[in-house]
């Protein structure tokens, strides 16, 4: 506690973001208040403009600042594919490998029923309209590998069953430049359970 209410309140502020205790907090706050001043006011400005004018894509739920996003709205982009991720950061990750050139739909969680996160809060109703509507000829599972993310795809791979789009699954297993010996049990698991043939060249 310092001797400034307003300084603590600032530091109470910065804690709402991941990873940022007490300690990292405080000294984001007195940097601010102390060495940058004018970055500070364009961190507030630029914060409350973000939160004011930023939703969801109509059609891929992505956040964008636009009815429909640049990605969707992008004739350039293979429209005949759809990639199914968790959140806005896992389309940041695909884009930036750059392997991928199709559109996506953002379901911004995962299933936990726990939570009170089901289906609809998902937005899954909607993917199955665009899927119906937009005429996929695949969609791409990308949940994350972990209990939630694949109960998240099995049961999206369900819904889409009777569609004429094909249902595929990213591959989980051993990274590229990974030593068997020093990946765990889980990611092995999924790297075998996913093999794939080997056809000669």
């Amino acid at each position: 506690m310092s001797s400034s209410p307003l300084i603590d309140e600032l530091i109470e502020a910065f804690r709402c973001l991941p990873g940022v205790g007490q300690k990292s907090a405080q000294r984001m706050s007195l940097h601010l208040l102390e060495r940058n001043r004018q970055g500070g006011r364009k961190l507030g400005e630029t914060l409350a403009l973000a939160l004011d004018k930023i939703g969801n894509c109509r059609h891929c739920r992505n956040l964008t600042e636009e009815a429909v996003c640049r990605i969707c709205a992008n004739p350039g982009r293979e429209h005949r594919l759809c990639c199914v991720v968790e959140t806005p950061a896992d389309v940041l990750a695909i884009e930036q490998a750059g392997a991928y050139r199709g559109m996506y739909f953002v379901l911004m969680g995962h299933l936990s029923p726990i939570d009170g996160i089901g289906p609809e809060q998902l937005g899954i109703p909607l993917l199955l309209e665009r899927v119906a509507g937009a005429g996929f000829e695949e969609v791409i599972l990308a949940c994350n590998a972990t209990v939630e993310g694949d109960a998240t795809a099995w049961y999206i791979a369900e819904q889409l069953r009777g569609t004429k789009a094909r249902i595929s699954r990213i591959a989980h297993g051993v990274p590229v430049g990974g030593e068997l010996e020093f990946t765990d049990g889980g990611t092995l698991a999924h790297a075998f359970s996913g093999r794939a043939p080997m056809d000669p060249p």
